[in-house]
């Protein structure tokens, strides 16, 4: 195995190395241009981890890892649609560049593409990738459509919370890494546990995203802090401080969630100061890092080199501890 800036490389390779070309040329120009916006590529990246951590050749997972890629950036585009997003990674959206007709029809081509991207590998290993690669889409838009249908409720549990964005976020990290790991042989047993082991990642990364996205660093996280306080978005946080406020807290919480005309910067500083008086910070912080301590927990357990475990283990601390 290797550190992740060499997966990284490998993965703005493939994407420079296979553009998507076709008649006509303004419904395919949106694929690439979405790809080249950059980002972590941690979803590819963990499909060649995957592989590597196994004992399998790097290249044949590579096609593997560039279709995974495309479907996330796939849900992005039609992510940025239904929340009417003018930019993504600073850049305008798919949709704003084009308009939102190309946009749905460029996003259900990266759909298609990621696909016949997946299932381009040996014969006794295409219908085992489709089949979680499949169930793992089905699942993403289900964690969608639940994100859709908490903005419309008053009232949404932790638990709940958690279940959407396992689906919307994690499922596709826990799919990474087993298409890696069937690319290179492992076991059913390993390919579950490596598989689970994703998926308690991807809830502490997004429980972690949550949590940066209000106390997070503008000038690193490269985007506008506070923005889901703005947009009333129930996420963790937002749930346990409607859960543990009362008295003064509760009728500020309530009064800044309830109306429609506000300054931003005010509503930010409000609601971050109720935040910070229940330590919501820190209840959040907490429940993200058991999830990034169950994961190594059943990293220890699968029967892979110690070697290989580092560099995994490796790349979730740096996914972990980052600032952006």
């Amino acid at each position: 195995m290797r550190p992740y800036p060499e997966y990284l490389e490998k993965v703005n390779q493939l994407i420079q190395q296979h553009p998507f070309t076709g008649i006509p040329q303004n419904l395919y120009d949106p694929l690439n241009y979405i790809l080249t916006l950059g980002g972590k590529r941690m979803r590819p990246v963990l499909t060649l981890m995957g592989n590597e951590l196994f004992g399998g050749n790097i290249a044949e997972s590579e096609k593997q890892a560039l279709g995974i890629e495309v479907f996330h950036n796939f849900t992005l585009i039609h992510d940025d649609i239904m929340d009417v997003a003018p930019i993504r990674r600073g850049q305008p959206t798919v949709q704003v560049k084009w308009n939102e007709p190309t946009a749905i029809l460029s996003g259900d081509l990266m759909l298609i593409k990621a696909i016949n991207l997946v299932r381009d590998t040996k014969p006794q290993y295409q219908n085992p990738i489709l089949d979680v690669f499949n169930q793992t889409a089905i699942e993403v838009c289900e964690g969608q459509q639940l994100d859709m249908n908490f903005e419309d409720r008053d009232k949404v549990e932790a638990d709940e919370y958690i279940e959407m964005i396992r689906l919307k976020t994690a499922v596709l990290l826990g799919c990474s890494l087993q298409v890696g790991a069937i690319t290179a042989g492992a076991t059913t047993e390993q390919q579950k546990a490596i598989y689970t082991f994703g998926e308690l990642v991807g809830i502490g990364f997004q429980l972690m995203d949550d949590i940066l996205d209000v106390f997070g660093d503008q000038t690193k996280v490269g985007k506008q802090v506070g923005g889901d306080i703005i947009s009333n978005k129930k996420t963790y946080l937002l749930i346990k401080a409607l859960e543990l406020a009362n008295g003064e807290n509760k009728e500020q919480l309530n009064h800044w969630l309830a109306i429609d005309d506000f300054i931003p910067t005010e509503k930010v500083k409000a609601v971050m100061g109720i935040y910070n008086s229940l330590n919501i910070k820190e209840i959040a912080t907490e429940k993200s890092e058991s999830y990034f301590t169950k994961a190594y927990n059943l990293l220890e357990t699968i029967d892979i080199p110690e070697e290989n475990k580092k560099y995994l283990h490796d790349f979730c601390e740096w996914i972990r501890t980052r600032v952006s």
